[in-house]
């Protein structure tokens, strides 16, 4: 199995409805190819380098994926015929790729992210220590006192 990236340019003017439309009749070719749709990242509209089709700004959207040759040929195929897709360009990222490997590494990457999250969730449950409080007891000045008297101390210095 090999691993690639299709990058496709898609008319800005399309509405977000009609984009996912398109996005899933995507997902949909790769997985009829018996490919796998590993990540899709929507970059935006963004300004092209040159007009393409009369227009300047393009919408972007990459699709990381999996499978054999075939996969390829219909997904640029549907890009040929389909009038919003303004260009597209596909790269071969890895000859052979271990789709296990990668689930694993995934399967790690939530594990880590969720118990992150635990952590952060723990950590915002601690009632914080309010500044007033301690402000009050203390007899030494803070740190931007502090800063504020040495700046006054040069500037009397000064005149």
């Amino acid at each position: 199995m090999r691993r690639y990236e299709t990058i496709a340019i898609v008319d800005p003017d399309v509405s977000p409805d009609d984009r996912v439309v398109l996005f899933d009749r995507c997902q949909e070719i790769i997985n009829q190819q018996n490919g796998r749709l590993l990540e899709s990242d929507e970059w935006g509209s963004r300004k092209l380098a040159y007009e393409i089709k009369k227009k300047v700004r393009g919408f972007y959207v990459r699709f990381d994926y999996c499978g054999g040759g075939e996969v390829v040929n219909e997904l640029e195929r549907f890009f040929r015929i389909d009038e919003r897709v303004l260009k597209f360009l596909t790269v071969l990222l890895e000859e052979k790729f271990d789709l296990q490997k990668f689930d694993e590494a995934m399967q790690k990457t939530e594990e880590t992210v969720e118990t992150a999250e635990e952590a952060a969730s723990e950590e915002s449950e601690i009632p914080a220590v309010s500044e007033k409080s301690e402000a009050g007891s203390s007899e030494t000045p803070s740190a931007e006192t502090q800063l504020t008297e040495t700046q006054s101390s040069e500037i009397m210095e000064e005149k």
